[in-house]
Order: C-alpha cells, then structure tokens, then sequence
C-alpha cells in the first residue's frame, strides 16, 4: 500500500517538473533558466528520497540524494556568478 503511495508521488513530482522545464528550455532570460534548473534540481533530490523508500534503500538514496543537491547548488552559484560578472544575468534578449 505505502509503495503505491510513493510511486504515485514520484509520478506527481515528475508531472511537476514539466513547468520548471518550460522555464528553463524557454525562460526569456538567463535568471529564468537557472531558477527553472535549480527548481529541477530540487525536485530530483525529492525524488531520489522517493525511490530510496521504493526499494527500502533509504540510507543509500539520501547520500545519493545529499550529494546531488549539493552540486546543484554548487552549479547554480558558479553559474549566477558567472553572469553575474559578464552582466548578463538580468538583460532582455534582443530579437533582431
């Protein structure tokens, strides 16, 4: 019964995914995009937890899970800095 629960869960949070993917694929800015990868990213360590109760290997999935939020942060950082320094991050796209 509890594995119905978390399986339909992990099909909810994927569901949930597709409107931070729209962002990130068609964000019209730069801060649109990593906002939308980040909230990804977010997601999946939810999910990883979630598969980890699926196979009773919670203790495994919650390193795995630790470690991949970890460098999504890391990511998301270097990237905001990145354009952050090449005055990028906050500009409309030019259509011309």
């Amino acid at each position: 019964m509890m594995a119905q629960v978390f399986f339909y869960t992990g099909i909810f949070l994927c569901v949930l995914m597709l409107l931070p993917l729209y962002r990130a694929v068609f964000g019209p800015t730069v801060l649109d995009r990593i906002i939308g990868v980040n909230a990804i990213g977010s997601k999946t360590t939810a999910l990883l937890v979630l598969i980890g109760l699926l196979y009773q290997q919670v203790e495994m999935f919650v390193d795995i899970a630790l470690a991949y939020a970890t460098l999504n942060f890391i990511a998301v950082l270097a990237t905001s800095r990145y354009f952050q320094k090449r005055k990028g991050l906050y500009e409309e796209p030019t259509n011309e």
